[in-house]
């Protein structure tokens, strides 16, 4: 008797033990950023969605309380005192296994990134194309991946995620087809600058950084790199505290004029390197210090597809002579080609550093196009075009690289267009389409320079002369391109803070305090209220002066209270 209740007490304890749950931590797995937990219903002994939880989310799961229901297995999870349901399959040990989508489909035509320390581009993603899915960055608090690593082919690399769906069908559509499609189709394309309709125009997430915030109008002072204009940046400072400027744009590369010794030019054009400053560096660290000091916003300047120097360093990514195979020389410089990767790479990492080293808050990127005047010789040049893009696919595509690698350094992008881009009914020939560009853009900073306008346009005679008149006509096409763009960028625009050339007019008005506020209103009275931008590439602080009642008015509180 003593002996079976002894083995009677041996099983019970047994059949107590395998009862006992085991409780482990796992982490919630899905294809999508969100995963649905179930509610088991004895009755019935079906699962019912019971709550929706981001992947990644940390669980304590019953291991040893499997149930299988429709030929799925599922494990109990603790949740709030309250026991829930998970698809075995979707409960993973390691938190770095939480996305578990095998493939992704291009939305938005992308740049795959194949070494993200150094921006380098590896191939381009097309609309529509599949990618296989071998890893990820980071997930965000709502389970969106940043960048998903990816295959192409023999490419491997990163491709932002916002970029990706999640089948092919939603990949091939196009944004508000029914609405954007035939505005697009109807934009001529007379001049070889390629269909718009080849844009994408998905909407842009914009991005706010918490320790850099973009004045809602930006009046700016431009800066040229002489230390003649930065070695008196005192003298800017103690001038701008005066009015009503609160920005500074300063070059860090112009064509054969490169500021300070950068790494990224050592890398890339030795050239430009050698043929910077070797003092600059520490005096950019000063001016921009100072700068931020007085409470500037404070904006670098670089030129992109003219670059002698970087041609002369790499003659394999200029645009060339197809009869000769050189580099094709246009208006007195050598052209990169907008189309070359390496192009970007080069002017993009020279911008990260330039953010890094000196806490620029924007990059303002100009010659942001292909070279113009060129519909004469467009057949004897090559412009090694890789991805057959058009020339506005691939300045498009170019923006969407900068500001993604810029934004990752907490500071914005502005790109220059010229004037001519505001014209509604045609792309231009030098790849600049308005809506694709400000569809991506933080700021697009058009050069409507009332001398460049030739006499009679708009139906204004001298536009040169009429500063306020030509801004005003030229602001209101604008707001037409703005309203055909889903998400547009700020306009700041540059305007004339020089005296009109004799080339232009001889008898032309100079372009002191009372033309340069003329232009401010005519842009204002348009409904551009972004801010301007002085160009004088001089950037005499003496011809500022001539101007500087125009910069003691708050334009936009004018506009408030009107």
């Amino acid at each position: 008797m003593k002996k079976l209740l002894t083995l009677i007490l041996v099983v019970a304890a047994a059949v107590a033990c395998n009862t006992e749950e085991i409780v482990e931590v796992r982490y919630l797995a899905s294809q999508v950023p969100t995963a649905v937990v179930y509610s088991y219903d004895e009755q019935s002994q079906i699962m019912q969605p019971a709550d929706t939880l981001v992947r990644g989310t940390q669980l304590n799961a019953v291991v040893n309380g499997g149930k299988k229901v429709a030929d799925v297995e599922y494990l109990p999870v603790k949740m709030d005192k309250q026991r829930c349901y998970v698809p075995t399959a979707s409960l993973v040990a390691d938190p770095r296994e939480v996305v578990a989508e095998k493939v992704v489909y291009v939305r938005t035509p992308a740049s795959i990134i194949s070494d993200i320390e150094t921006s380098k581009v590896g191939a381009n993603a097309a609309k529509g194309v599949q990618l296989e899915v071998i890893g990820y960055d980071d997930i965000d608090a709502i389970g969106r991946v940043n960048r998903y690593k990816v295959r192409q082919g023999d490419v491997e690399g990163y491709i932002y995620a916002k970029y990706t769906v999640f089948d092919k069908e939603s990949a091939l559509k196009r944004y508000k087809a029914e609405e954007y499609d035939k505005v697009h189709k109807a934009i001529k394309n007379p001049f070889g600058g390629g269909e718009a309709i080849g844009c994408d125009f998905y909407p842009t997430e914009r991005v706010v950084f918490e320790n850099n915030k973009m004045p809602e109008a930006c009046y700016s002072l431009y800066l040229n790199i002489s230390p003649a204009i930065l070695g008196k940046i005192e003298e800017y400072i103690a001038f701008a505290k005066q009015t009503k400027i609160n920005t500074f744009t300063i070059d860090i590369k112009d064509n054969e004029c490169p500021g300070f010794r950068a790494e990224a030019m050592q890398k890339y054009s030795p050239t430009n390197y050698n043929r910077a400053g070797s003092t600059k560096e520490a005096l950019y660290k000063k001016v921009v210090t100072r700068l931020h000091e007085e409470g500037f916003y404070v904006v670098g300047r670089i030129t992109c597809f003219k670059d002698s120097y970087l041609v002369k360093d790499h003659p394999e990514v200029a645009i060339t002579e197809k009869a000769t195979g050189k580099p094709f020389k246009h208006n007195k410089a050598y052209w990169p080609s907008p189309y070359d990767r390496k192009v970007w790479q080069f002017n993009v990492e020279l911008a990260k550093e330039a953010v890094r080293k000196f806490g620029f808050n924007e990059i303002n990127f100009d010659y942001v196009r292909f070279p113009d005047r060129m519909t004469k010789v467009e057949n004897l040049i090559d412009y090694h075009n890789k991805y057959n893009e058009s020339k506005v696919q691939a300045i498009q595509r170019f923006v969407q690289y900068a500001c993604d690698e810029i934004h990752a350094e907490g500071a914005y992008v502005s790109i220059d267009v010229f004037g001519e881009a505001a014209n509604p009914g045609y792309t231009t020939a030098y790849g600049q389409y308005w809506p694709a560009i400000s569809n991506i853009a933080d700021a697009i900073c058009g050069m409507p320079y009332p001398d460049h306008f030739s006499n009679g346009y708009y139906g204004i005679k001298k536009p040169w002369n009429h500063p306020y008149e030509i801004l005003k006509a030229w602001g209101e096409r604008v707001q037409g391109r703005q309203k055909v763009t889903p998400t547009p960028a700020v306009v700041r625009t540059w305007v004339q803070a020089y005296d009109v050339m004799r080339h232009v007019d001889r008898n032309g008005i100079q372009y002191n305090a009372e033309a340069v506020e003329k232009e401010i209103r005519g842009l204002y009275d348009a409904g551009l209220t972004g801010g301007y931008t002085t160009w004088h590439s001089g950037s005499k602080l003496s011809k500022y002066q001539q101007q500087k009642e125009a910069f003691m008015i708050d334009y936009l509180a004018e506009k408030r209270a009107e």
